[in-house]
């Protein structure tokens, strides 16, 4: 079943290079893909639940590159060039985010990934003050990746990695780094 998905939202992504995805038609995604109407219902509610879907597995995915690196500064340059890579469907996704409310989704992802990472490092989980530094701090970091994207990619991933971490308020740095992830 995830094979069958996957062509879907490769199908789909095909259609986005030509229409925007209010334009795209679930007979234009099945007859790209070479599947039935019936297949893509069966996987799929609608055109967006299929979007929904491949947001989260690129979102997913992009937060799995940035636990591979060793600082945060690594980890947001990973998560950078995995947003470039697939740039056609997060611009797509921001573009129309009142259907799928992917910075929303992107947010908790981000803020969890941070909060887990604070409780792996140092055994317990963030306390109040912390997480309503996260919580700007991550706020404030989707909006400046969205104006990233929309508006064409102009810095390198290691700048706007640069940017981020000095934008980062000052207590939330000197956590991290003594953690060592700065």
């Amino acid at each position: 079943m995830a094979e069958i998905k996957l062509r879907l939202a490769e199908a789909m992504k095909k259609c986005m290079k030509s229409a925007d995805p209010e334009n795209i038609t679930v007979t234009q995604i099945v007859e790209k893909c070479g599947v039935s109407r019936q297949s893509f219902y069966r996987n799929f509610i609608d055109k967006y639940d299929l979007i929904n879907w491949y947001f989260d597995r690129i979102l997913k995915q992009s937060f799995k590159e940035m636990g591979k690196g060793e600082t945060v500064r690594d980890g947001l340059i990973k998560k950078f060039q995995y947003i470039r890579e697939e740039r056609l469907f997060f611009s797509a996704g921001f573009k129309g985010d009142e259907q799928n409310n992917l910075k929303e989704h992107d947010f908790i992802m981000i803020y969890e990934f941070y909060c887990s990472l604070i409780r792996e490092k140092t055994g317990t989980p963030p306390d109040k003050h912390t997480r309503k530094l996260l919580e700007m701090y991550c706020q404030a970091s989707i909006y400046m990746t969205v104006q990233w994207l929309l508006k064409g990619m102009q810095e390198t991933e290691e700048e706007l990695a640069d940017l981020m971490i000095d934008a980062m308020p000052g207590a939330l740095a000197d956590q991290f780094s003594k953690i060592n992830i700065l």
